[in-house]
């Protein structure tokens, strides 16, 4: 009977058995996921016993890309985008650059081809949209000036590997080996001229989808959601969140040739200028998690474990590329690119593992008959391994840090290096060095205070963690420091001490305690004003020393700048 209920069999056993597994990988205090792995390895076809469908737990997978991307999306708003542009474009193409030419290189010294070699190495230096997300969220780093950086990071990766999935075919013509003779000649001239038009073509219709969904899109999805939610129906509020993701995802691959997750993740950034976008993130975070245990298990399905018998030097190789080599050239680039070195940790442990595009390229290889026979089970080994031990290089983060910092007075003289943007300029006007309002935070909430209070001649002085704002709001003069306000020293700049209010406009509260403690002590009489996600995050903020907390999304910039214009307002 089983037979004819592939889809129902594949959920049962993926998901029961991703249960049992994970529950026992975290008593052991391993990462859940592993138990994930080791769930697809046991139902896959390369171990003996049960055989789940491959094929359908490959596309219940990409429904949780999609999901997650969307996630992403409704997190990730376009300013978040551009503000972390000047860091993430430079550092993913370099790093694909770097990745790519090592992968290639160690493949050549296998003796593969050209085009094997080429191919190996970009399946290599792309990292997991999954794999990033969960471990960022796992930590409530989503939405810190880290999670924001990788996240770009990636979002630059994923349309790089757009172009390439695309130009493939093209790319496979020009860099083969030329035939004998005038057909020969005629193949090659051939290839040589597709692949101009096959670029201009795919960069026509990428930027004409990034165009539909930021002009047209930006005002449908919201106009949609708002009349559904005037029914009062929950089911149907889900459905049409999951529609959306889903739906525009597939779209986007049908008609622009965009991925599906960059799809469902302009789909979520649209949505995230609606005031239902949080609401959005609720409903549909069960989806996520449950196709997200899909995504884990069907890598497990894909991986063969004689190949860590046959090929073990091999598999050491690609391991080392990704987890070592691709992590190195990412943390030089983000500290080159002058950011400190727990952003420079934090981002490269984000890229160090590889997933979903590799597959989707290696698979691409193998129907060109570019890459050899063993380059899948390579490619699938390494993101076995890289995912797995992935966690383990976050959890190794903090002591990491530290131990750089003993050891190394590089990294002393570089983590201690004199920022022009860490304090405010000696040519600050006095009327923002006394009874003015400090703000943490200048995203979509942030922004809207600082301009109201702007408009209220409410003199003003903005800590934000992103370096690209802070010199975006100088370059407007207005008066913005860098930094964490969780450091004391960030908030003894912004001259919290002296200020007669501080807003925290953030949208994550894990530190807004410690920040709330150091304004009391620097400034015992400051007026607090902090923006909580529920009720329970409003009472411990209050009980921390805050002075008032707002909660409604709808209404959150213009109450937070209510209780500093009036702080004794009920």
């Amino acid at each position: 009977m089983h037979q004819n209920m592939p889809l129902i069999v594949t959920l049962a056993v993926a998901l029961g058995l991703a249960l049992v597994l994970g529950f026992v990988a975290a008593r052991l205090k391993l990462p859940a996921l592993v138990g994930y792995l080791l769930a697809g390895v046991l139902i896959g076809p390369h171990t003996p016993g049960f055989v789940a469908d491959v094929a359908l737990a490959g596309q219940l997978a990409e429904v949780g890309v999609m999901l997650l991307m969307f996630g992403v999306g409704l997190h990730f708003s376009i300013g978040d985008l551009m503000a972390v542009r000047k860091v993430a474009v430079p550092g993913a193409v370099v790093q694909m650059a770097v990745a790519t030419a090592m992968g290639a290189g160690v493949a050549l010294w296998w003796g593969w081809t050209v085009p094997a070699a080429l191919v190996f190495g970009l399946a290599l230096s792309v990292a997991s949209t999954v794999v990033l997300l969960r471990a960022l969220e796992s930590r409530g780093q989503l939405d810190s000036a880290n999670g924001r950086i990788a996240v770009g990071w990636l979002v630059v990766e994923d349309l790089a590997m757009v172009l390439v999935l695309v130009l493939l075919p093209a790319l496979a013509g020009l860099l083969a080996e030329p035939g004998e003779g005038a057909a020969g000649a005629a193949a090659s001239a051939s290839a040589a001229a597709e692949f101009w038009p096959t670029l201009a073509r795919t960069l026509l219709a990428v930027a004409a989808f990034v165009a539909l969904m930021l002009v047209v899109g930006r005002r449908l999805l919201p106009w949609l959601l708002w009349h559904i939610n005037k029914t009062g129906s929950r089911e149907l509020f889900t459905l049409a969140v999951m529609a959306a993701a889903v739906s525009i995802a597939y779209g986007a691959a049908l008609m622009f040739g965009v991925s599906v997750a960059l799809g469902a993740f302009f789909a979520g950034l649209v949505l995230r200028e609606s005031e239902f976008s949080h609401r959005a993130a609720d409903e549909s975070l069960p989806f996520r998690d449950a196709f997200a245990v899909l995504f884990f298990v069907s890598v497990g399905m894909l991986f063969d474990p004689r190949v860590m018998v046959d090929r073990p030097l091999q598999v050491l190789a690609v391991v080392a590329i990704i987890m070592v080599g691709k992590s190195l050239a990412a943390a030089l680039l983000v500290v080159a690119l002058r950011y400190p070195l727990n952003s420079a940790l934090t981002v490269s442990a984000s890229l160090a593992q590889i997933g979903e595009f590799s597959f989707i390229l290696a698979a691409l290889g193998d129907q060109l008959g570019v890459l050899p026979p063993e380059a899948k089970s390579l490619i699938v080994a390494g993101a076995m391994l890289s995912i797995a031990l992935n966690p383990l290089l976050f959890e190794s983060i903090a002591p990491l840090q530290r131990w750089v910092l003993a050891k190394s007075a590089l990294a002393r003289k570089l983590e201690g290096r004199d920022d022009p943007l860490a304090e405010l300029p000696q040519t600050t006007e006095a009327r923002f060095l006394a009874r003015q309002v400090v703000l943490v935070g200048h995203g979509r909430v942030g922004s809207r205070v600082a301009t109201a209070l702007a408009a209220a001649g409410v003199p003003l002085v903005v800590v934000d963690r992103q370096r690209e704002q802070v010199q975006a709001l100088r370059a407007r003069g207005v008066a913005a420091v860098l930094g964490d306000a969780v450091d004391p020293v960030v908030l003894v700049q912004a001259h919290v001490a002296t200020a007669s209010t501080l807003v925290v406009a953030l949208a994550e509260t894990r530190d807004v305690s410690l920040m709330i403690d150091t304004a009391r002590t620097l400034n015992p009489g400051v007026h607090i004003v902090v923006r909580a996600p529920n009720e329970e995050e409003a009472q411990l903020l209050l009980r921390a020393g805050a002075s008032h907390t707002v909660q409604a999304e709808h209404t959150l910039a213009s109450e937070l700048v209510q209780r500093v214009l009036q702080p004794t307002a009920a």
